[in-house]
């Protein structure tokens, strides 16, 4: 028929795809047993399978790498079908009991369904990779607080840091300045700023850390950390670090250093201007700086003032503040009690942020003042953080100088000389073998803890201070810790108008009351003042000391009683102090040592400097273990031939300081060669060269009968004024020059003034005349040269000196001297302070025109 088609279909073909058909339909019924069987075994297996990829899936991800979408995707299926599988199995029960044909068919083709769809996910389980290596971000911000006064001071490290010829940069500080929070700003500006570094790494290097635990650190941030990680050797994690950093530009913060960090042992390349990588640091030691070999180091300091008030009104806050009227005035007080310490200004001002009442704030105002370690939160968040400087001192012996410093008033400009004095007399230091090699050893120690950040030099080198908190800290450990407050008693600039009551003089090792308002010791301290080292009473106004008072100090080394003028004798049971080896007695009105000072036999020091009213010091030979006597300025004449021989008896003297005022006493002091040795300081007031022996060590005309003598003077084994440091010659008629000062090689300080025949400094001619080729260069210890009222002056030296360490120079009133002994390289490295008219500096004859430019600038 048109239009149809007919198709042929083999018989067979139908009937066996047909029976196919029916038969596994068939089975749904016929192996629902078998099938469920099945599909819990597969479904077992299938989380075996995810269990194993999970393990390591994990410990991929333990190395900083991320799973793959695709793994993500086959876990997240797994989880369904296993939900499903259970619920599928969970609706059996019911179905076998119905036992509806319809029912079995329905459940067991899901069964089998359910077999084919977790054969294949196990069948997909095979994953080679599983995680890749995260991307991560070249710098990681760190959190801080807000902070105030750090910009410029951010910007600047940042600025020298980024200097081609600078690779390794120090940031050092006292504890709590802000070392941290500094460093934070400087890794943070590379966050949201361009730069070319690869990798920015933080790394805190805590005391005692062991490089492991840096390289652990670092191992993470380059995801490189996994199990078998912990298990390799260092020189196998430094090679991996390596690899890894190799051809990459990084820059290295490392937080909290205590000792040199050995970065090439860790696995980075030393910072070259090739590599252009950068390493940061923050240490409590300069030291470490310098172990560290770095380009550049900074020290991070307190903040100013008015940037502390800020910090401390932040923490604080404007609510507590408002809260009473006189809030704010002692809140400032308070504030300037932190001496600008960021640790301080945080914990205290937070601290007070609760109190609204001003009777809470004149409270803590007078804790902070007494003894601040009682005040709450001090003992916690502040003193321990400073005390880790502390600890971290070589030995007992440092810690115990720092422990001294704490006698000074706040803010004190402490003397280096002065102190190192007081440790070797007290016993912190050991002077008993050789008095250079102890104050040698004083000078290391100072260097030492102004290293450590525990002290200050000051603006001059030769004074020192520590921060008040840091003295807070000593005060606190003197104290055990706040326990026994009366071991270490100091009231200084207290307004005390007496001695305070002590319960229990047993416990008192030393007492500071300097800077009082004491007239009277009336106290009378019982026996147990006998461990009682150190006593300080200068800067008082004392008038009398009672007759007991110093009856049982039997084991007092230190008493310094300088700076009372009214104090004109001393009691007679000084004479107890037997273990007495430093006293000062200097700028007091004392007119005669008590006759009880014969039995200080152990005396090593006494200062009777600026004593104007003292008429005698008899009884002085008798100390025969004295080393320094110090009598600059005072009111003893010389020219006492009595004095004279105490002086010669003195035979461990090593220190002298003097003020002549006849030339016949520095004549016959030239023949006791010990004295002139160690004299140190030397006053020639209104002395008159009368006989022409002196003329020749004071610079007159040379009579042949001298000669010989000043010959003598020029032997290498005899050095004339070898210890002389300062010089002050005021109103000396004769004098033509100070040639004699060739013999004074450690002299610094030289003062001449209204000496109106003087012409040279050093004279050529006689110099020349003696032997010009022994002597060394003149006057390269000298820091200041001050000519003052010398109408004659014409010359200091023929020619330009060197002057390497000289920083003042004072011209006033030398009509005549037209030429300075200067050129371009004198002074080199120095700002030397110039003081002198305008219109004299106009018409003097500079070497050069570089001289001119550098000393007189238009």
């Amino acid at each position: 028929m048109g239009g149809c088609v007919s198709i042929s279909v083999p018989c067979d073909q139908t009937l066996s795809h047909v029976g196919r058909c029916l038969t596994q339909k068939a089975s749904y019924i016929r192996k629902l047993q078998e099938n469920v069987q099945t599909l819990q075994t597969a479904t077992q297996e299938l989380k075996d399978l995810r269990e194993d990829l999970l393990t390591r899936v994990s410990l991929e991800e333990e190395k900083g790498q991320r799973r793959l979408a695709t793994v993500q995707r086959w876990l997240s299926n797994v989880e369904t079908i296993e939900s499903q599988v259970d619920e599928l199995l969970a609706s059996g029960t019911t179905t076998e009991v119905s036992r509806s044909f319809r029912s079995r068919f329905d459940y067991g083709k899901k069964v089998f369904k359910q077999i084919k769809e977790v054969n294949s996910l196990k069948s997909r389980a095979d994953f080679k990779v599983m995680a890749e290596r995260v991307p991560r971000s070249k710098v990681e911000e760190r959190l801080i607080y807000p902070v105030v006064g750090m910009k410029a001071m951010t910007e600047k490290v940042r600025s020298r840091l980024m200097e081609d010829g600078v690779g390794t940069l120090g940031l050092y500080g006292m504890g709590g300045v802000g070392k941290t929070t500094l460093l934070s700003q400087i890794n943070n500006t590379f966050v949201n700023t361009g730069n070319d570094f690869d990798v920015v790494i933080w790394v805190v290097v805590s005391k005692d850390q062991k490089i492991e635990s840096v390289q652990e650190t670092i191992s993470r941030r380059l995801g490189l950390f996994s199990e078998e990680w912990k298990h390799i050797k260092e020189e196998e994690k430094a090679s991996e670090i390596k690899k890894m950093l190799k051809g990459k530009r990084y820059m290295l913060l490392l937080d909290d250093i205590w000792s040199k960090v050995d970065i090439q042992r860790i696995g980075f390349p030393t910072p070259t201007r090739m590599n252009r990588c950068k390493v940061v640091f923050t240490t409590r030691s300069k030291e470490v700086c310098s172990e560290m070999r770095v380009d550049v180091e900074m020290e991070v300091k307190c903040l100013a003032s008015d940037e502390a008030w800020e910090l401390f009104r932040m923490r604080v806050g404007d609510l507590t503040l408002e809260s009473h009227q006189n809030i704010p005035q002692v809140a400032r007080m308070i504030a300037e009690k932190c001496y600008g310490l960021p640790l301080a200004l945080n914990v205290i001002g937070e601290t007070m942020s609760s109190r609204k009442t001003i009777q809470e704030w004149s409270h803590a105002q007078d804790v902070l003042t007494s003894f601040a370690a009682d005040f709450s939160c001090m003992q916690d968040k502040i003193l321990p953080i400073l005390k880790f400087s502390y600890d971290n001192l070589k030995d007992e012996m440092f810690r115990k100088c720092l422990q001294y410093c704490a006698l000074f008033p706040e803010d004190y400009e402490i003397e280096k000389e002065e102190l190192v004095e007081y440790w070797i007399c007290e016993g912190t230091t050991d002077g008993s073998k050789d008095r250079d090699k102890a104050k040698n050893h004083g000078y290391e120690v100072i260097g030492t803890l102004v290293r450590a950040c525990l002290w200050m030099e000051y603006e001059h080198a030769e004074f020192l201070k520590m921060h008040d908190m840091v003295r807070e800290m000593a005060l606190w450990i003197t104290a055990d810790l706040g326990k026994k407050k009366e071991s270490f008693i100091v009231r200084t600039g207290s307004g005390l108008s007496h001695v305070p009551v002590v319960e229990d003089w047993s416990v008192v090792r030393k007492m500071s009351l300097m800077g009082n308002e004491i007239e009277k010791i009336d106290a009378c301290p019982y026996y147990g003042t006998k461990k009682l080292g150190t006593l300080f009473l200068q800067n008082n106004k004392l008038v009398s000391i009672s007759e007991r008072f110093f009856q049982w100090m039997t084991e007092l080394k230190v008493l310094d009683l300088s700076s009372n003028e009214s104090l004109t004798e001393l009691p007679a049971d000084i004479s107890k102090l037997v273990a007495l080896q430093y006293l000062n007695l200097s700028s007091t009105g004392i007119e005669v040592l008590p006759f009880g000072i014969k039995s200080l036999t152990k005396l090593i020091h006494l200062n009777l400097e600026f004593t104007h009213n003292l008429k005698s010091v008899v009884g002085i030979s008798n100390l025969l273990s004295l080393q320094v006597l110090m009598l600059f300025e005072s009111n003893i004449s010389l020219n006492d031939g009595l004095v004279e021989e105490e002086l010669k008896s003195l035979e461990h003297l090593k220190l002298l300081t003097l003020t002549l005022k006849d030339a016949f006493v520095m004549e016959r002091l030239l023949n006791i060669h010990s004295l002139v040795n160690f004299a140190r300081h030397l006053s020639l007031d209104k002395c008159i060269p009368n006989a022409v022996r002196i003329s020749l060590v004071a610079g007159s005309s040379a009579a042949p009968s001298c000669h010989d003598e000043l010959q003598h003077m020029t032997s290498p084994n005899t050095m004339y004024f070898r210890s002389l440091t300062r010089v002050d010659i005021v109103n000396c008629e004769g004098l033509r020059d100070l040639t004699w000062l060739m013999y004074a090689p450690s002299l610094t300080n030289l003062h001449v003034e209204m000496s109106f025949q003087t012409e040279e400094i050093i004279s050529r001619e006689k110099v020349m005349k003696i032997g010009g080729e022994k002597f060394t260069t003149p006057f390269l210890k000298l820091e200041s040269l001050s000519l003052v009222f010398l109408y004659a002056m014409k010359s200091i030296y023929w020619s330009p000196l060197p002057f390497p360490a000289l920083k003042y120079l004072k011209i006033h009133r030398c009509p005549d001297l037209r030429k300075l002994p200067l050129d371009s390289a004198s002074a080199k490295g120095r700002d030397l302070v110039l003081y002198a008219y305008k219109e004299w500096l106009r018409d003097v004859e500079w070497e050069d025109e570089a001289t001119k430019n550098r000393f007189c600038p238009t």
